[in-house]
């Protein structure tokens, strides 16, 4: 499951890990490498970005998630650091 953590290839960009995939490719610069992670909200593969985490049973997910001081959009949402108005943009687009 993608919400338990395990070895996954990501590339670091703008300060958010993203899996390495068919949206997400390495560009010039950026170096693939392995890190465990887990993703802490489903989102779209283009702007959902995971989290490091050793969280891999239900009890760890619940232990992290209640120590964590960030909120689950705030930590992962890649379209916050496009603009301010990115989520609203992909509406009009008609991506919902």
């Amino acid at each position: 499951s993608i919400y338990y953590a395990h070895d996954r290839e990501v590339i670091e960009r703008d300060g958010m890990l993203y899996a390495v995939n068919e949206f997400f490719t390495p560009r010039a610069g950026e170096e693939p490498f392995t890190a465990r992670v887990r993703y802490r909200t489903v989102g779209d593969a283009s702007c959902t970005a995971a989290v490091r985490s050793d969280a891999d049973t239900v009890e760890k997910v619940i232990d992290e998630v209640a120590s964590t001081r960030i909120t689950e959009r705030g930590a992962t949402r890649g379209d916050d650091r496009v603009s301010e108005a990115a989520m609203e943009d992909r509406k009009r687009e008609g991506y919902f």
